[in-house]
This record gives structure tokens, C-alpha cells and sequence, in this order.
């Protein structure tokens, strides 16, 4: 389903231009001309993308921007200022405000195009971790214990030696942190800090060619030692093409290679922030929870974990104006797998199978084992053709390679049918008022229902097939 862009501008040739460049790229895009109008946007279907204006309403578009970052609903909703900004202090008045990015007319549309994929990227992997979080609260689990940690380093790539010096104090809270000064080929020889930096700040000047440059990106973002760092890149003026590439190769942010002090610090303060929310989140997903709600045999959650996540993606994507999918799964004919090989066989095609279905769905999605050779596949921001052709890869995944058991080499072959549910209108997902006289959680049971009975339409059909629910 495309994404959301919300433009607010108070000029209407602005207005046009961008809906104009971005419905091009294949983004929705809604549009209004102050802020009055955007907050009564917002309080509706919420976009996935804002870029808010800050010429001729200056106070008003700060007010917004920070409001949204003191809401929990949209502290989230990546926001990307633009107008013609005067001064320095103009493009640091809407950083402290909240804004992600400033971008000053007349803007490159590579840049922004680029700008908004990363931003779009970085909420996504935020939404994902916080939908686990928030399952683990609805189970009812603790927090997790808060580990004493000592700030970490920040690194500055540059072949230029005063670089690293010259910017530390302007990115490091109070003005003093280690800052580690590498060269590029030191990153590109596989040399590694003695300690994992939080920020790497990256020198995207000519004096690194644009093949080392986009392999020291790539470096980083492949290491398992700094995969999950910030990485802020210094590019200057005139070098948009670089920029943009940048974002695509997994930059978090770009700044003028002559930006202000303080909008270092801004921008440096705001991915620290954000890499140390990530890292907490991503830690209570390795706390006691897997245990509890995890199948010993195939890793893959259990349906005590299934059933509260799949509310919360079905409130999501109620909030969003999304559709999500829920799909039935079953191996076909598996009790003459356990007959003919054994129950040890059936476990081991069990786990096999889990792998193979893993390999063929998003990060976002959610995978779980309901029962013996059952599965359930929920797939948030999903429509019904993206649905049927996961159901149709997941499908070919178990039919075309036969499993080989590991003690005699035996090899069976093993086929999957799946029943398909997509939400509508009708099935607002979980919350309050959410239908007359209809409990909740109904619409949800209602949903699985229908996809079990799709699941055996598939297989009265014939098996190794899909079937969409017509519901």
C-alpha cells in the first residue's frame, strides 16, 4: 500500500510542485495550507510522513512540531521541515523543535526523495519494536532491568586529521566524550574500535572517492559490531548525488559539511537518543520473554504470544487506515509423515518448515505455531494482492524442495495449504467503541475464523494451494 505524505505549505504552487514530485514517486499525498488545518488532519487517519513548512508561520509550525513530539500517538511520525531559512538559528530553532530534517528551498528532489525513504525506513524499524514492547506489556511481563552502561565513544571517519577534533565538542553531550578518529581505510581494511562506537560521523568530503565512500557505508551496516550505530554523514554543497546514495546505503542523517555547532549537537543528541531507545527495545525482546512465549520445537512464538500481538497490529493498522492479513497455514497430510517416519521425522520437518516460512516473511510480520502442524501468519500494512503473493512464495517454499531428515538422509516431500483473511472496514481491530454491541476482540476470532474456513476451502480444493476468504 503506498505511504502517506501529509504537505503543509501556505504557498499553493508549493503545494502542487510536491504533490506533483512525490505522487510521481508513488506516495498518497494529502495537503494543506497551515497548521490549523494539519492538526485537524492529524487527528483523523495519521500520514506516515509530514513535511511541515516553516516559512510565513514560523511560531505556529515550531508549536506543532513540538506538540507532536510530546504526544506518545505521534512522537513517532518522522517530520521534515522546509522554507527558505534565513540563519543558522532558523534551521536549529526547528531541529530543537523536533524536526528530523530541515531542508531549504530551493531543495534537490534527489535529497528529499532519499530523505523521506530513510526517515520512512527508520519509523518502520521503531513502529516493529515498539508493537513487540507493547505485546509484552499486554502479557503482562515487567520491565526489564535498566543495565548501567558508560557512554559510548563516537568515531569521525575522515582522512583529514584536525576533523575529529575540530567537531568532538560539538557532538558529544556537555561537550567531552572519547571520540575515536579512524581513517578511512582503516574501516575498510576490517579494523575494528576497541569499543563499539554509538555514532560514527562520517566525512562524505572529496577527499574520500565515492567507491570507498559507499563501501565504508556499507561496512558499517553489514558489521555485527556496528549494524545497529548511528551513522551521520558530512556532505557538502553540491554533492547530491553522493547524499543521496548516502541515505539509501543505511546513512541515518545528512548534515551540511559547514552546519552550525549547535545543529551538530542537535542532530547528534537526537541518534544518540534514538539509538539508545532501539537498543532497549531490541533487549526486552532478549529477556525472559522467549521463553514464555516461544515453541520449544520450531523457536516460533506460541499462540500465548500470537493472540495479543495480532491485536495490537490489528489497533495499528486501525489507526493508520491500513489493512493488515491474517492467514491459516497447515501441512497437508502430515499425520502419514508421523505414521510412516516416525514422530521424531514429523519434529524435524516441523522445524524445517519454520525455517523455511521465516526466510519467506517480512521482519514485521508476525509467524507463530498455534498447534501441531499449524501455523499463523499476520501481515501488518497488507493488501490483498501482497497477501496472496506471500501466501503463494510461502506455498512454493515448502512444495519445491523436499526435506531431508538428517539421520538416513531420507528426503519427503511435504506440501502447505493456506487460508487468507484481509481486514476491512468491518474489522476496526481492538479498543473501545470499536463496534455496536460487539466485543473487540470478536472481529479478531471472527477474522481467524474466516481464514480457517478459507484454509479448508483450500483444502477441499486439493491441498498445496491458497484460498482468499470472501469475507
Amino acid at each position: 500500500m503506498p505511504r502517506t505524505i501529509l504537505v503543509v505549505d501556505t504557498v499553493s504552487t508549493n503545494r502542487i510542485v510536491l504533490n506533483a514530485r512525490l505522487a510521481s514517486a508513488g506516495y498518497e499525498v494529502r495537503t494543506c495550507a497551515d497548521t490549523g488545518a494539519a492538526r485537524a488532519m492529524l487527528s483523523g487517519s495519521l500520514p506516515d510522513l509530514l513535511l511541515l513548512d516553516m516559512s510565513g508561520q514560523d511560531r505556529a509550525a515550531l508549536e506543532l512540531c513540538a506538540d507532536l513530539r510530546r504526544d506518545d500517538a505521534l512522537r513517532t511520525l518522522p517530520v521534515i521541515a522546509t522554507g527558505g531559512f534565513g540563519t543558522p538559528d532558523d534551521r536549529v530553532a526547528a531541529l530543537r523543535a523536533g524536526a528530523d530534517d530541515v531542508l531549504e528551498r530551493p531543495f534537490d528532489d534527489l535529497i528529499l526523495q532519499a530523505r523521506i525513504r530513510s526517515l520512512l525506513r527508520a519509523r518502520d524499524a521503531t513502529e516493529e519494536l515498539k508493537l513487540r514492547e507493547d505485546t509484552r506489556h499486554a502479557l503482562g511481563f515487567a520491565e526489564a532491568p535498566q543495565a548501567f552502561s558508560l557512554p559510548q565513544p563516537i568515531a569521525v571517519i575522515t582522512p583529514n586529521a584536525d576533523l575529529g577534533p575540530r567537531i568532538a565538542p560539538n557532538l558529544c553531550p556537555g561537550g567531552k566524550c572519547d571520540c575515536l578518529l579512524l581513517h578511512p581505510r582503516d574501516v575498510l581494511s576490517g579494523l575494528s574500535a576497541p569499543v563499539t562506537p554509538a555514532l560514527f560521523v562520517i566525512d562524505g568530503s572529496e577527499g574520500v572517492d565515492d567507491l570507498d565512500f559507499y563501501r565504508i557505508l556499507s561496512e558499517l551496516r553489514s558489521r555485527s559490531d556496528s549494524r545497529h550505530a548511528a551513522l551521520m554523514v558530512l556532505v557538502p554543497e553540491g554533492r547530491s548525488k553522493r547524499a543521496a546514495m548516502a541515505l539509501d546505503l543505511g546513512a541515518d542523517d545528512l548534515a551540511p559539511a559547514n552546519a552550525a555547532p549547535e545543529e551538530l549537537r542537535l542532530r547528534a543528541h537526537a541518534l544518540l537518543r534514538r539509538q539508545r531507545e532501539a537498543a532497549a527495545l531490541r533487549a526486552t525482546l532478549k529477556s525472559g520473554l522467549e521463553a514464555a512465549v516461544t515453541d520449544p520445537l520450531t523457536g516460533l512464538y506460541n499462540r500465548r504470544y500470537a493472540l495479543p500481538h495480532l491485536e495490537r497490529i490489528a489497533a495499528h493498522s486501525r489507526q493508520m487506515g491500513r489493512q493488515f492479513a491474517v492467514m491459516a497455514l497447515d501441512l497437508d497430510h502430515f499425520k502419514a509423515i508421523n505414521d510412516d517416519h516416525g514422530h521424531a521425522a514429523g519434529d524435524e520437518v516441523l522445524r524445517q518448515v519454520a525455517r523455511r516460512l521465516q526466510d519467506n516473511l517480512r521482519p514485521v510480520d508476525l509467524l507463530a505455531r498455534i498447534g501441531g502442524e499449524e501455523f499463523l501468519v499476520a501481515m501488518p500494512d497488507t493488501d490483498s494482492v501482497e497477501a496472496r503473493q506471500a501466501a503463494e512464495r510461502l506455498v512454493a517454499a515448502i512444495r519445491e524442495k523436499p526435506f531431508r531428515l538428517t539421520d538416513d538422509r531420507t528426503e519427503i516431500a511435504v506440501t502447505l495449504s493456506i487460508g487468507i483473511r484481509l481486514s476491512g472496514p468491518g474489522d476496526p481491530g481492538p479498543g473501545p467503541g470499536d463496534g455496536p454491541g460487539t466485543p473487540p476482540s470478536e472481529t479478531l476470532e471472527t477474522m481467524m475464523h474466516e481464514a480457517d474456513a478459507a484454509l479448508y476451502a483450500a483444502k477441499t480444493a486439493g491441498r498445496d494451494t491458497i484460498s482468499l476468504s470472501a469475507a
